[in-house]
């Protein structure tokens, strides 16, 4: 998928110390997945897997350097395109939804495209996408 391509699928996830929480939405809206991502690579990429039958996916992570990298090797290793979300934006985010932002199921089911910019991570590429 190129960085200035509307993906069909955009994959939130939520990254903490004992799980990760996922909500995936399609480009109209609806919601494709909604609760903790397995712990397990296999499980992973049959998830990822699962998304890309819909289309292209985009997955937005907000802790790409330190827990939330394998994640975002699997999703790599499986097609997909991600990128995070740098901590600016992720403040605007929360701050557009106020008292709701302590909940990943919130803060992902807001909209189905990540607020911008979004920094994507494809390969060597570090554009900026807007959606």
């Amino acid at each position: 998928m190129e960085p200035s391509t509307t993906p069909e699928i955009i994959i939130g996830l939520d990254v903490g110390k004992t799980g990760h929480h996922a909500c995936a939405l399609t480009n109209t809206g609806e919601r494709i997945y909604d609760k903790p991502l397995p712990q397990g690579e296999a499980a992973r990429r049959e998830i990822f897997a699962s998304m890309q039958a819909h289309g292209s996916v985009l997955m937005v992570i907000d802790q790409p350097n330190t827990i939330g990298a394998l994640p975002i090797a699997v999703a790599r290793d499986c097609g997909c395109t991600v990128g995070d979300l740098p901590d600016l934006a992720m403040r605007k985010a929360a701050d557009l939804y106020p008292g709701r932002s302590k909940t990943a199921a919130g803060m992902h089911s807001s909209s189905p495209t990540p607020p911008a910019p979004c920094r994507t991570h494809c390969g060597q590429s570090t554009a900026t996408t807007r959606h």
